[in-house]
């Protein structure tokens, strides 16, 4: 009896770690890709069951801040598209540091030299034109600055947009740039929109024939018969990721780790181009239409200056441009 209930308890034990293994994913990724993406992790781990919290960054940030001043997150993973709300986690020691993450093939200028949180695609910013009214389209992103160019053109605004925000600190780092060429563009003619999106119906519609845009918006509009074209300027381009992190605090730090490399690991990745993403790991090919990622000038920047600069930024491009 003592034998079979020893053998009975070992039992319970395996059935009982066998059981699915709980992780809290925070995500500003839309909820039908997520859909696909936990789908697609469970092939990998089927022992981890995946609950997700999913909103706008702003939103998921509010709410994780709230949660820390109550006392604690139930998150356990964090997955946004805003390496300088990371960057602020990070210096407020919310970030798990993961050393061993799986990160070859990608590019070390993306990573975090303190490996608290990971890129794990790419979205980029780049000039469209409207192919009606632009016979000889701009290759860098100095062409915008001319006055006949930049009286047809229109941005989206930092104080709108994460992206234009990230695309804007960004470019007033680099020599050459900066606020005079924002001034230049202002001078000349330029407006700014609200979002992305703003500035994609402008163009398309013919109200501007040039835009500062994401490069999926208007490359998915090109496939669906929209008249417009994308650039990628020949300086480089500014680049949003979207960055995953381990919360300090959680209970679950190996679920946390297995999908961290998940994320960055090959399945992930093709994934993400499926998903219309550029990938991160050298050697795959972009979405169809999409130039070689390897070809790719990305512009580099300092997320702790973006982070310190951000109010800086918006009020000094409200200024030229309003808001």
């Amino acid at each position: 009896m003592t034998r079979l209930l020893m053998i009975s308890t070992a039992l319970t034990g395996l059935a009982l770690s066998a059981q699915a293994q709980s992780l809290t994913v925070y995500t500003s990724q839309p909820q039908e890709q997520m859909t696909e993406v936990i789908a697609a992790f469970n092939e990998a781990h089927p022992e981890i069951e995946v609950e997700l919290f999913r909103s706008g960054t702003t939103e998921v940030m509010a709410k994780l801040q709230a949660e820390f001043a109550a006392g604690g997150s139930p998150a356990d993973v964090l997955l946004i598209a805003d390496a300088v709300a990371m960057t602020q986690l990070k210096q407020d020691d919310r970030l798990m540091a993961y050393p061993d993450a799986a990160v070859d093939g990608i590019d070390p200028a993306l990573l975090d030299a303190d490996m608290t949180f990971f890129p794990t695609k790419l979205i980029t910013t780049g000039i469209v034109y409207n192919t009606d009214l632009v016979d000889t389209p701009p290759t860098a992103w100095a062409d915008l600055a001319a006055p006949d160019v930049a009286a047809q053109t229109i941005m989206p605004s930092p104080l709108y947009s994460g992206a234009a925000a990230i695309h804007v600190g960004t470019m007033i780092q680099q020599p050459g740039f900066d606020w005079p060429w924002f001034e230049t563009l202002a001078d000349n003619g330029a407006v700014a929109g609200q979002g992305n999106g703003t500035v994609l119906e402008a163009v398309a519609r013919g109200e501007k024939a040039y835009g500062v845009l994401v490069e999926y918006m208007a490359l998915n509009a090109k496939a669906q018969g929209s008249p417009v074209d994308f650039v990628f300027p020949a300086e480089g381009v500014t680049a949003v990721t979207q960055p995953v992190a381990i919360l300090v605090g959680t209970d679950a730090a190996d679920s946390a780790r297995a999908f961290v490399d998940w994320q960055l690991g090959q399945a992930a990745q093709e994934q993400s181009v499926a998903q219309g993403y550029f990938p991160l790991r050298a050697g795959m090919a972009g979405p169809e239409g999409y130039p070689d990622p390897a070809s790719l000038t990305l512009i580099e920047a300092d997320n702790a200056r973006l982070l310190s600069d951000g109010d800086t930024v918006k009020q000094t491009f409200a200024d030229l441009y309003g808001g």
